[in-house]
């Protein structure tokens, strides 16, 4: 199995408190990601998140199609810290981790995806020719965005 890698780190102007309430909540991900990944939360979504708690969505990040997707949040630590994996999804394995640490008068966040393509040799080629990309789309829109809100130039 290959294993792909995503890190991003960035400084916010933000408190730490500031920064759990808005990334631990799945109501903001149309906010943070293209449009082409269109989110749709298909579970009830409590105002806080905790380990275990199982977020059900949609999204049509390939081709439009529509897809579901159950995470399951697998370690929190407010407001230091989530990881939220998914159960079932288009991913043979995905694994995302948010930490969030003071720095400077401001909030380091850091972001470490890792994932596994399913089907074997044509994953990776799929891997290689759209899903890598549409990957990278996602998350530099994702930095786009926070740093034109809360950017620090650092």
């Amino acid at each position: 199995m290959n294993l792909y890698q995503l890190y991003r780190r960035q400084a916010l102007n933000l408190t730490r408190q500031e920064a759990w309430d808005f990334f631990s909540s799945p109501h903001y991900l149309n906010h943070i990601t293209p449009a082409f990944f269109n989110v749709e939360i298909t579970s009830r979504v409590p105002a806080k998140i905790y380990t275990g708690l199982m977020i059900g969505y949609r999204m049509k990040a390939v081709f439009g199609w529509p897809m579901p997707w159950l995470s399951e949040i697998s370690h929190c630590n407010e407001p230091h810290r989530f990881v939220y994996q998914q159960a079932v999804g288009p991913f043979k394995f995905w694994s995302h981790e948010v930490c969030l640490t003071e720095e400077q008068g401001h909030v380091v966040m850091e972001d470490l995806v890792f994932y596994a393509m399913p089907w074997g040799w044509l994953g990776q080629v799929m891997h290689r020719l759209l899903i890598g990309g549409k990957l990278q789309r996602i998350f530099d829109t994702r930095q786009n965005y926070l740093q034109a809100k809360w950017g620090v130039d650092v």
